[in-house]
Formats: structure tokens, C-alpha cells, sequence
């Protein structure tokens, strides 16, 4: 089996009830095979991204533990957006659920199905929020310090919630 790998995944909803989506997925990562949800981070409500008239995102950050490799992990991901509902119509529009794998230990990729670490991981403040919340020392494979990427990025749209990163892991 190979060795696991510290792996965060970006999660958002904006359609339906964010909230259930939110539940929904994290129990889902949870269940993945060979996979195990360490934590979550604190949830932002966060200006759509995007075109054409959007509600605000519920969005944070998963830590896992998996030995799969990206790209298995990857479809697990899909399947999840999927069984959620997702529909891939518009880019960057509403939806169901979003799940990014963000980060894959130190795994590095830039082909046109994965891209890893992820390309706009530096440049989306509802991402490094909750993701120097959740691991305020990780450093990302080019040496950027998360907590650096946090200091530079303005808070524009985005507002932290008073809601426990534990509500989300009911199993019910």
C-alpha cells in the first residue's frame, strides 16, 4: 500500500442548501476509500467568482489522509460533485458542489486533466483563509508559506462564520 499523503481539498456550495452540500461532502470524503477526514476548517461565506448573477459561496477546507493517488482521489472527488448534483454547464458557475483538490503531499502536476498544486490556490482568499486556518504552517511545494499568501490577499467579499468546522462532520 503506498505510504498516505497529506492531501486538502477546497470545498463550496452555492446552490440548494450549501449547508446540507457542505454536510454532504465532507461525510463523503470520509468515506472514501483508504482515505480518512483528519479535520475541517472554519466556513466563509464568499463572493461568487464567476459570471452572471451567483449567490455567495459556503466554502473551507478538508485535511485528509489518503493513499490513493491523485488521480484516483481526483475521481473520487467528481463522483461526490456528482452524487450531489452537480452539473458542469457554465464554468466557474453555480453550484451543488465544488471540491478542488488543492494540494496532494508534495505531489506536483500540470497536465490538462490534474494540476496540482492548484493553479489558483494562491489567488483566492476563500481558499488560503480557511486553508492557513486549518494548517497555518504548511508551505506549498514552491516554499510559499500559507500564512505569507494570507497576509498579501485582501478579505474582499469574504466573511468567516460562527460555525464549528465539527458541525459539518455528522454522520446523520
Amino acid at each position: 500500500m503506498p505510504a498516505e499523503a497529506r492531501v486538502f481539498v477546497g470545498i463550496g456550495s452555492n446552490l440548494g442548501d450549501p449547508v446540507a452540500h457542505v454536510r454532504f461532502a465532507c461525510r463523503e470524503l470520509a468515506r472514501l476509500p483508504r482515505t480518512r477526514l483528519i479535520a475541517t476548517s472554519p466556513w466563509y461565506r464568499s463572493a461568487p467568482v464567476g459570471p452572471g448573477e451567483q449567490g455567495d459561496y459556503l466554502n473551507g477546507v478538508a485535511e485528509l489522509k489518503s493513499a490513493l493517488s491523485p488521480e484516483v482521489l481526483l475521481r473520487g472527488l467528481h463522483a461526490i460533485e456528482s452524487a450531489a448534483g452537480r452539473v458542469r454547464a457554465i464554468r466557474w458557475g453555480s453550484r451543488t458542489l465544488d471540491l478542488d483538490l488543492l494540494l496532494h503531499g508534495a505531489y506536483q502536476s500540470a497536465s490538462s486533466r490534474l494540476s496540482l498544486p492548484h493553479p489558483r490556490i494562491t489567488e483566492r482568499n476563500f481558499v488560503v483563509f480557511p486553508l492557513s486556518e486549518l494548517a497555518p504552517g504548511l508551505v506549498l511545494p514552491d516554499g510559499s508559506r500559507v500564512q505569507s499568501l494570507r497576509a498579501r490577499l485582501q478579505t474582499g467579499g469574504l466573511r468567516r462564520l460562527g460555525i464549528s468546522p465539527e458541525a459539518f462532520h455528522a454522520t446523520a
